[in-house]
């Protein structure tokens, strides 16, 4: 009875404390989560720029997507029991055209021109836009000071990044693929915002595998109109590409957006955000440093003003929550 009385006698939050060891591991498992995301994500432009070596850009991409999306989608079905309505597909479809086709399938056709490095840093655009759409939506809400002084600064960079030729000893980048990236990244916060104001299913994978087959589906139908069928020669296809395609489906798509989730589940959302600012820089390295592309002086200084930018508007309070809590996967990631 005695031993019975100090055990009840223990104030709750003691008691309720969990053992040491099942701590330790939650933070082990937290920090493994944010090193898949900084480093997997990061690596993504790498692998795309080795798989359109050989494979059209929306062929490699819609393979990417169609793959995951035919594998995910009945594990899915089953495991979680949910029925998907025609509200959730007419979501999942207008998501997974402005995502996969528009995003994804943009920074790979960009990639053709375009350093994997300046890709991402590019990329790296969408926490502002994000910021922009959601403003522009009927019944959205305006940034604040910060905010504006985030989104002028992020456009000042994209500018010195491809405006002034010849600027830091640099050419300058592909204005075509510097578009089509920039166009990517808006179609990406369109598609962003419509999906977190849209019907999907309660299971968020269930919702990303309706994504993939629709954005899948949609890509390689894009590619062979556009002719890439004819570019297609799966004789000629490389194995880098095929390491790089099978690394975008199983680390890119599986393994990383596995992380990214559990990040959701157990991190505040500033701390994830943070992953925006990571990857250009880890895509930066990987380019530099595993593809040899150049890191200019240009490049430096449009990365400093870029992501400076970007720290101010996923840090700064908006709406009694931080814009970290809008920013998702970016094109080059999911």
């Amino acid at each position: 009875m005695q031993r019975m009385f100090r055990k009840s006698s223990e104030p709750a939050s003691v008691a309720a404390r969990p053992p040491l060891g099942t701590v330790g591991q939650a933070r082990g498992l937290l920090l493994v989560a944010f090193a898949a995301v900084y480093i997997v994500w990061g690596s993504t432009y790498l692998a795309i720029r080795v798989g359109i070596e050989t494979i059209p850009p929306f062929l490699l991409a819609g393979s990417r997507h169609l793959v995951t999306g035919l594998i995910l989608y009945p594990i899915l079905r089953w495991k979680t029991g949910i029925r998907p309505t025609a509200a959730q597909w007419r979501t999942a479809g207008i998501t997974g055209l402005l995502l996969l086709l528009t995003g994804n399938g943009g920074v790979c056709w960009a990639e053709q021109t375009v350093p994997s490095g300046i890709a991402a840093l590019l990329i790296a655009t969408v926490s502002l836009w994000l910021v922009i759409v959601e403003w522009a939506r009927p019944g959205g809400t305006r940034p604040g000071p910060r905010v504006v002084a985030g989104l002028l600064m992020g456009f000042a960079g994209m500018v010195l990044l491809v405006g002034p030729a010849r600027l830091g000893g640099s050419e300058r980048v592909n204005l075509a693929g510097a578009g089509v990236l920039v166009f990517a990244s808006f179609c990406w916060a369109c598609g962003s915002i419509y999906s977190k104001h849209g019907s999907l299913p309660a299971s968020p994978f269930l919702g990303v595998a309706m994504q993939s087959l629709v954005g899948g589906a949609a890509l390689w139908v894009f590619g062979l109109l556009i002719g890439e069928g004819r570019a297609l020669h799966p004789s000629a296809i490389s194995q880098r590409s095929m390491v790089a395609i099978g690394y975008l489906i199983v680390f890119g798509s599986g393994i990383g957006f596995t992380a990214y989730l559990y990040m959701l589940k157990n991190s505040t959302p500033s701390r994830v955000g943070t992953y925006a600012f990571v990857n250009p820089v880890v895509a930066l390295f990987l380019g530099w440093g595993v593809a040899g592309e150049a890191v200019t002086l240009r490049t430096w200084l449009a990365s400093a003003v870029i992501l400076t930018a970007v720290l101010l508007v996923i840090t700064a309070p908006h709406a009694g929550q931080t814009p970290a809590e809008e920013v998702i996967p970016a094109p080059g990631e999911a």
